[in-house]
């Protein structure tokens, strides 16, 4: 039994070691030199850090980065990616709450305005060659791993505004990945074009699952995401099977009309997440691949990537919700209503607290106790012995089929004109319309706004929805988009949506 992904890494690189690991723009690596680079990282690593240090790294993602986060994991310790682009303060923030002491980049950035004290590691110097002594020092830390030591922590913004860093450890990431790779049928054969971002955790499956089968990681750069048919192209050339996307990365394709252009002829698996997949765009990728792999997958960064799964047959009527389905192997799924009472299956769209345990929940935010005791508590429904579970603050319930369905985030739920309302509820209604591509709805100085991408105008979208809402649920405006703006994770940028009524405001 592998006890840490250092174990998958290294049977992959013995089984398939001529094999193409990863390929970027510019480059390309085998199991076997990425194997060897990232031993030689780690060796220079030693003389920095301690075992179970987080390590920043301040890279875009690439081949290099990719054997950088290897040679970190083999020093025994784990991996903090912080986007280049991030805004300064941001960057200053997770260093601080790190309490770094070394940040890793390349020499080619000018890195400015880091919180005092904070040295500059170049990724170019930590390729140089190693000693025998400094191998077997890196063998040793492999040899020490614990299952229960960090992997890699990932930030995320919080309700608060302040970032908070997941912690997950080798087991949950172990214990995730062998029931993904093995319900979807991944393996050395497969192609993954990664889409996202390595600072948001749906990169895990796509590291992670091609490490533990010997697939091949084709690493997308984010430029391509603004010019769909190259896109498109990229994943023809690169013979992609596999797609792990976030669903807005997925719409940019089948909105654009990309495939009256160009179809990627090698795609088998489309695997999707992070936010709700608008019925019309799913049914526009399964007619184009209708012998396709389609799941929708569900979880917060806090529970090691996913808890949920839906296998989707054949095409969906207009007004459907798709399933987020039900628990992975090993992990406990289960609604919570405001008193703490279990939600049973068979009581359908009664709504929930999504609540998750099992050994996929992360071990906690980083340097952030109270935050960590605040949502990673006892299960309520145990009064016997210590079981701790994730509060994700999601709302959902069970169709008639006993699957679980999202409804909106805790966050999104509003009190308007002395009714309480699930703004997922109205965006969902919204998904009725014909012509609707996509469907955005936020609070904002005591009004329901919603933002809307697709081939129907405001007055008919409004005189439709009339028909669908309570008067009480109705948005005071519908606002038209040619597109929905996007965060780093490739989600829909909600914040950003507020600036622009704020812009307009002014104007």
């Amino acid at each position: 039994m592998d006890r840490t992904v250092v174990s998958y890494f290294k049977n992959t690189a013995e089984r398939y070691g001529s094999k193409m690991a990863c390929a970027d723009d510019v480059s390309s690596m085998s199991y076997k030199e990425l194997w060897e680079e990232s031993h030689i990282i780690s060796g220079n690593l030693l003389k920095y850090f301690e075992v179970r240090k987080p390590i920043p790294v301040l890279m875009k993602k690439s081949c290099r980065t990719l054997s950088v986060m290897w040679g970190i994991i083999k020093a025994g310790c784990c991996y903090v990616i912080i986007d280049p682009m991030l805004p300064k303060e941001r960057i200053c923030a997770i260093l601080n709450t790190l309490q770094a002491d070394y940040i890793v980049t390349e020499e080619s950035f000018v890195v400015e305005g880091l919180p005092k004290g904070i040295k500059v590691i170049h990724q170019e110097r930590l390729r140089d060659a190693i000693t025998e002594t400094q191998k077997n020092q890196v063998e040793n830390r492999i040899r020490d791993i614990c299952d229960i030591d960090p992997l890699y922590i990932m930030f995320t913004s919080g309700s608060t505004g302040v970032p908070k860093g997941v912690v997950v450890n080798h087991r949950s990431v172990i214990d995730f990945i062998e029931c993904f790779v093995e319900n979807f049928h991944i393996t050395e054969k497969d192609v993954i074009g990664n889409q996202a971002p390595w600072d948001f955790d749906v990169s895990v499956k796509d590291i992670f699952s091609a490490v533990k089968t010997g697939a091949t990681v084709q690493i997308i750069a984010k430029k391509y995401f603004s010019f769909p048919i190259q896109l498109a192209e990229l994943l023809e050339e690169r013979k992609v099977t596999t797609l792990i996307w976030a669903v807005s990365a997925l719409c940019i394709l089948s909105s654009k009309n990309v495939f009256s252009h160009i179809r990627p002829k090698c795609i088998e698996k489309i695997i999707f997440s992070g936010e709700v997949m608008p019925v019309n765009q799913y049914n526009i990728w399964r007619r184009q691949y209708p012998e396709a792999l389609f799941v929708n997958v569900y979880g917060p960064t806090e529970i090691t990537c996913n808890c949920t799964y839906c296998v989707l047959k054949g095409e969906y009527m207009e007004g459907e919700v798709l399933p987020i389905g039900k628990a992975f192997s090993n992990e406990r799924v289960f609604l919570l209503d405001e008193q703490d009472c279990l939600i049973e299956k068979k009581k359908t769209n009664v709504k929930g607290e999504i609540c998750v345990s099992g050994t996929a929940v992360s071990m906690g935010y980083y340097n952030a106790t109270e935050e960590t005791e605040r949502h990673f508590v006892q299960n309520p429904l145990n009064k016997m012995y210590r079981e701790i579970i994730y509060r994700t603050g999601d709302i959902g319930y069970y169709n008639k089929d006993g699957e679980l369905c999202f409804l909106a985030r805790k966050d999104f739920q509003i009190k308007y004109m002395g009714h309480r309302i699930e703004l997922g509820e109205i965006e969902r209604a919204f998904y009725k319309v014909s012509g609707i591509r996509q469907i955005c709805c936020i609070y904002h100085k005591s009004e329901i706004f919603a933002f809307v991408v697709g081939d129907t105008d405001t007055k008919k979208i409004t005189r439709e929805i009339r028909k669908i809402l309570p008067q009480y649920m109705l948005p005071s405006h519908v606002i038209n988009m040619n597109e929905l703006p996007l965060n780093n994770n490739g989600k829909i940028d909600r914040k950003g949506l507020v600036v622009y009524l704020e812009r307009e405001e002014k104007c």
